[in-house]
């Protein structure tokens, strides 16, 4: 009779598709789970078929990897982030971009120094964003090198070949415990936000075309197994401090996401370069993150738990990490430890160049460097030209401003972080008038002859000094004549004029 139960209890268990486990305790389903209830457990042998991972995404950290003055660094986010690994070993680490530019020790070390943090810190890939390429292509490539993760830009394009450009992936696929994560990457339509001297070679693929790219590569993608897609682009909502709805229309979203993406192509879409705080909600459903840049809004978190029988996903948490939740973590040694790895490269940046008497604010600053780009220019150019001005497109980065006391060649750089070199451009007076002169744009400063800018023939040519930066704008229809010493850039003329004594 013992024999029968025994033989009649296999028999159940081979026709359920079960087996136990050497121990004898638990059941294994040899022929696969199933789920027909929908209750995340398997109909037969009870075990969860549930699967939950964490996603953190850090957008815009332009550098800003150590502590400053006006600015946390990363130290206590490593020690939070590490922490988080430890509770969930499905925890993905990913970037939308700008996280080299904008601090003197990661300038100096052309992005080497973050790039190293993210190795360590095992992230599985970042998007590309319009500041990488502030040293042009060859740091980019440099980095690529280096990096231990992807860099994903799936519309990045070689201006000859027409094709993908070899440092850049258009995916890459994270995988555990069943469950195939695929994550896009993408640059937003931020072309004008670079030097164009930086990206004479290459294009990016926007609008309708970066639509039907990334659809084309979601199919790919879920054809081979995926389960959940994550996009990554170097855009967002807003670019002046607006704050979107918590649910904005696809016209709002238009300039810079197309959320036909969101019917069935993307599930999840981390954001940035507008350094706006936001999570959201397109019309398809579909959550949108971004957090302020930095490093002073923290990071975006999503935690999804996906069911691997059926498919089906849900959001479990959506949060804006902010920076406060985690500093009162201890500091983890690994920050120290790279700056003390890169110290003989970022050595410059602790070099006092001279002092100021009060604190000097971003368009004080912004108007010196328009006087000496002018300057620079009567020195240098004014026996064979008759220089007009000295200006144009002046851009500044956090902490914008330079306190009292002692300043550094580093605090420049982290104001002028932008290595444009300085040129001599011819120019017609119509277009001096109404692109310099009589500009409404608030990001122009000039400096120069008083006597010549109020009687400009508007049919003449004229001579200004600008950096490449403005020179290379096509809409200003400037032309280059001379070129300044390569590498000479503003915070290197500020330093000196600070140095003469120019700020006491």
């Amino acid at each position: 009779m013992k024999k029968l139960i025994v033989l009649l209890l296999i028999a159940a268990l081979l026709l359920c598709g079960c087996s136990t486990t050497p121990g004898g305790t638990d059941k294994i389903c040899d022929g696969g789970h199933s789920d027909a209830n929908k209750n995340g457990e398997c109909d037969e042998c009870g075990s969860s078929v549930m699967t939950t991972f964490d996603l953190y995404a850090i957008n815009d950290l332009h550098g800003k990897l150590s502590d400053g003055d006006n600015h946390p660094g990363v130290d206590e986010l490593t020690t939070y982030l590490k922490n988080a690994k430890k509770k969930d070993d499905n925890t993905i680490l990913l970037s939308t971009g700008d996280m080299w530019q904008g601090t003197a020790e990661s300038n100096l070390t052309g992005g080497l120094l973050v790039t190293d943090w993210m190795n360590e810190m095992d992230f599985a890939a970042m998007a590309m964003g319009n500041h990488e390429f502030d040293w042009g292509e060859e740091a980019i490539e440099r980095n690529a090198e280096f990096a231990e993760f992807p860099f994903l830009a799936i519309n990045i394009y070689d201006r000859t070949t027409n094709t993908l450009v070899d440092y850049c992936d258009s995916s890459v696929v994270v995988e555990f415990d069943g469950v195939q994560v695929g994550i896009i990457g993408a640059i937003g339509d931020c072309y004008s936000s670079i030097a164009v001297d930086k990206v004479k070679d290459i294009f990016f693929k926007t609008g309708k075309d970066l639509t039907t790219l990334v659809k084309a590569e979601a199919e790919k993608l879920r054809s081979e197994g995926a389960d959940f897609i994550v996009y990554c682009i170097h855009d967002g909502y807003g670019s002046s401090g607006a704050t979107p709805s918590t649910s904005p229309s696809g016209s709002q979203l238009s300039s810079y996401y197309d959320t036909s993406l969101s019917n069935g192509y993307v599930d999840l879409v981390f954001e940035g370069h507008t350094h706006q705080q936001y999570v959201i909600l397109d019309q398809y459903g579909v959550l949108h993150l971004q957090n302020r840049g930095d490093n002073r809004g923290g990071i975006s978190h999503v935690e999804v738990s996906i069911n691997t029988v059926t498919g089906e996903w849900s959001i479990d948490l959506r949060e804006l990490v902010e920076h406060g939740k985690y500093t009162s973590l201890e500091d983890d040694p690994l920050v120290e430890e790279l700056m003390e790895k890169y110290a003989e490269q970022i050595s410059q940046a602790d070099r006092i160049v001279g002092t100021t008497s009060r604190l000097r604010n971003s368009s004080f600053l912004r108007k010196t460097v328009a006087k000496l780009y002018y300057e620079l220019g009567l020195a240098t150019w004014s026996d064979q030209y008759k220089i007009t001005l000295g200006g144009g497109f002046i851009s500044v980065r956090s902490p914008y401003e330079l306190k009292a006391g002692k300043v550094s060649y580093g605090d420049l750089q982290n104001i002028f972080p932008f290595d444009n070199d300085i040129v001599l451009c011819s120019v017609k007076g119509s277009d001096l008038l109404s692109k310099f002169i009589n500009t409404s744009n608030s990001n122009y400063y000039i400096a120069g002859d008083q006597e010549q800018m109020v009687n400009i023939d508007p049919n003449g040519t004229y001579y200004i000094v600008v950096d490449t930066y403005t020179a290379f704008y096509a809409p200003n229809r400037l032309t280059v004549v001379e070129e300044y010493e390569t590498g000479i850039y503003a915070r290197d003329l500020l330093a000196e004029y600070i140095s003469a004594g120019g700020m006491e």
